[in-house]
């Protein structure tokens, strides 16, 4: 089982491609284990010559569990009490940058979906030496103004945790159902598989509070965000429900030279239609940082 040490926990990870190829690191949102990069999408980036990464966050997956702590309140992180965050999205920035550490990698593309895309963005503020571009996706800056859920997502997100398998996956179908691409519906068979797969693969709800703590205890990384100098692109659903399209665009606005991508009838999710679409656009990120 591939595990790194990293900042004091460790991660699981898993490769994909020509180790020689351009290394991309992928990184998933809130309580999302590695296996929202789905097979298929990363094939369809090793075809366009990146040495592909994933990995589980602290706090999900079969990485390292943060116990021990306070219990998260997620209500008084909402009201500006962060005191029971055990970490924030700094701390899983150096997670990330310890992976890169450990498999030898001096300088990677990252690409980040959701929380994932807020990680990103602190590793380019913190460990902007170590980036050659960055893609955030269907995220946000941290700045409350903007990229804020409409009621019944942030309901869907908020909903108590589930007591039982099949419990979980109908929650499951449910929450796809609000936050979904409406112009990309999936298979209800193969998410309810999906869904089957990752509960079976680890279902931690406690991480996913830690995690939503941490993301509140962060802050508003926008004056961070001017500094970066890397590549970088972002990537929206012009129909998300969960980090709206004014999140993505103050991303955008926010990092010096940045393009703004965006998909009608994408919501929060990275349906298999656009994955081309998505593979292509971090190629050619990935050549004009590389030049060429």
């Amino acid at each position: 089982m591939p595990y790194a040490p990293s900042n004091g926990i460790e991660l699981y990870y898993e490769t994909h491609g020509d180790p020689g190829g351009r290394p991309l690191l992928l990184v998933m949102g809130l309580g999302a284990q590695l296996t929202l990069w789905e097979p298929g999408l990363c094939d369809l980036l090793v075809r366009q010559g990146f040495y592909v990464i994933r990995f589980d966050n602290r706090d999900v997956g079969l990485s390292s569990k943060i116990e021990g702590g306070p219990q998260p309140d997620i209500a008084k992180a909402m009201a500006g009490d962060h005191s029971t965050a055990s970490y924030t999205l700094w701390d899983m920035a150096d997670d990330a940058a310890g992976l890169l550490d450990h498999l030898g990698i001096a300088r990677a593309h990252i690409a980040g979906a959701s929380m994932g895309g807020m990680i990103v963005q602190c590793m380019a503020i913190r460990h902007g030496s170590r980036v050659r571009s960055m893609t955030s996706i269907m995220s946000t800056t941290g700045n409350p103004a903007v990229g804020q859920p409409q009621p019944e997502a942030m309901a869907a997100l908020l909903a108590p945790p589930p007591e039982s398998r099949e419990a979980a996956i109908e929650q499951g179908l449910k929450t796809w159902k609000i936050i979904g691409s409406p112009g990309y519906p999936p298979d209800e068979a193969e998410l309810r598989a999906r869904l089957a797969a990752d509960y079976d693969r680890c279902f931690y709800p406690e991480g996913t509070a830690r995690q939503l703590v941490a993301i509140l205890a962060t802050g508003d990384r926008t004056e961070g965000l001017r500094g970066v100098r890397v590549p970088t692109l972002v990537i929206h659903g012009e129909a998300d429900p969960l980090v709206t399209l004014s999140g993505g665009q103050a991303t955008a606005e926010a990092v010096p030279g940045a393009r703004l991508l965006t998909f009608p009838g994408m919501g929060h999710d990275l349906p298999k239609q656009l994955w081309p679409q998505f593979a292509e656009a971090l190629a050619e990120l990935a050549r004009e940082a590389d030049g060429g």
